[in-house]
C-alpha cells in the first residue's frame, strides 16, 4: 500500500506530471491566480469545473505560450487577414481573443460556441509551463463563480485544498485586471 502512494507521490512532483495525470493545478498568471488542467482531458475539465461551480456552456480559456500550440483548437483558415494584425500585435499578453473554434474542438472547451478563447501568455512561469507540458493549458481565475479570484497561493490553499493536484509557487505578473477579452471577428469588446 505504501509503495502505491510513494509511486503516486513521485507521478506528481511537477505541474507538468500533475497535468498529465489529470489533475486540476493553481498557478500565477498576468494578474491573479489561475486554475487549469489539460484541455483534451475532459474529466480534468469536468473536475476545473466542479471546483469552480462554473456551468460548461460559458467555455474556457486556453493560455499558451505561442500561437502555434493553438493551432489544433483553432480554425486558423478563416481568420481574416485584417484582423490578424491586431491579434498578434497583443501577445504575448493579457489579451484574450474569440476565435474561430475547428469543428473538432471538444464542447467543454468551447461551452457548445464556435469559438474559442486563447491568450498566448507573458507571464515567464506559464510560458515555461506550457513548453514543457507541451501544448496550451485551460486558464480560468482560482475562485468559486461569482467570487472574487485569489491572489495569493496561501489564499488559493485556504480555498482549494487538496481538490487541487498541485499549487505553482511564483509570483502574479503585476496587472491590476484579469485579461481584456475581444472577439476577433466583430472586435467586440466581452470583458473589459
Amino acid at each position: 500500500m505504501s509503495n502505491d502512494n510513494k509511486a503516486d507521490a513521485v507521478a506528481i512532483e511537477t505541474p507538468e506530471s500533475a497535468l498529465q495525470a489529470g489533475e486540476v493545478i493553481c498557478y500565477p498568471t498576468e494578474a491573479i491566480y489561475g486554475l487549469g488542467c489539460d484541455p483534451d482531458n475532459q474529466d480534468a475539465v469536468t473536475k476545473l469545473l466542479t471546483i469552480k461551480s462554473r456551468p460548461i456552456e460559458k467555455g474556457l480559456i486556453l493560455i499558451a505560450d505561442n500561437y502555434g500550440q493553438c493551432l489544433p483548437y483553432v480554425d486558423d483558415n478563416i481568420i481574416p487577414m485584417d484582423k490578424r494584425a491586431d491579434i498578434f500585435s497583443s501577445w504575448p499578453g493579457a489579451i484574450t481573443w474569440l476565435l474561430p473554434a475547428k469543428a473538432s474542438t471538444p464542447h467543454w472547451l468551447t461551452g457548445g460556441h464556435d469559438t474559442i478563447a486563447i491568450r498566448v501568455t507573458s507571464h515567464p512561469i506559464v510560458k515555461q509551463l506550457c513548453q514543457r507540458f507541451g501544448k496550451p493549458i485551460v486558464s480560468t481565475s482560482a475562485n468559486v463563480t461569482g467570487q472574487t479570484p485569489v491572489v495569493s497561493l496561501l489564499e488559493a490553499r485556504r480555498q482549494f485544498g487538496s481538490q487541487v493536484g498541485y499549487y505553482v509557487e511564483g509570483e502574479l505578473g503585476g496587472n491590476a485586471t484579469p485579461s481584456v477579452i475581444k472577439n476577433a471577428m466583430t472586435g467586440q469588446v466581452i470583458r473589459g
